[in-house]
């Protein structure tokens, strides 16, 4: 665990108390809220495509220029405590929507396994199914809507 970090800080802590460092511990590192989305104009349901955001590391699944993120892609979803209407555009397994909805982190998360990996070995990240979208077509984007199945247990609205 980080510097900083107290042991288990999301079991105890509101989201809007969390010190930066423990705010950034709580990403998994999956790598589906870089994914193209699709909103249904009639609905505004939302729709996840495996087409990842060109900034995206498609190996390790972590932004590869996280700092300037937001001037590289304008409409990148940069989350912070008090926007909590943001957090319905990420997927139900992100534990800052998890959190959010005073839901526990899985088992998988980093912070409960203690191992970086087991986001991918419970194959929830993005690693190895998705494309970058320098390789799609916007127009080709309704063509890689996609749902997964998380941990073999449920389907994942990603």
């Amino acid at each position: 665990m980080g510097v900083g970090l107290v042991i288990e800080f999301w079991r105890s802590k509101a989201l809007q108390d969390l010190t930066p460092d423990e705010w950034e511990a709580l990403c998994d590192g999956c790598g589906r809220c870089c994914l193209n989305k699709l909103e249904d104009e009639d609905t505004a349901e939302l729709y996840f495509t495996n087409v990842a955001c060109h900034v995206l590391d498609l190996t390790t699944c972590r932004c590869r220029d996280y700092s300037h993120r937001i001037e590289l892609v304008p409409d990148c979803l940069a989350l912070t405590p008090g926007q909590p209407e943001k957090f319905d555009q990420l997927p139900d397994t992100c534990a800052y929507r998890l959190r959010a909805e005073g839901r526990p982190l899985p088992d998988w998360h980093p912070l409960v396994s203690g191992d970086p990996e087991s986001v991918h070995l419970a194959g929830v990240s993005v690693r190895d199914k998705v494309v970058s979208e320098e390789y799609i077509h916007p127009d080709q984007l309704p063509e890689h809507v996609i749902s997964w199945v998380t941990s073999g247990r449920r389907k994942a609205r990603i």
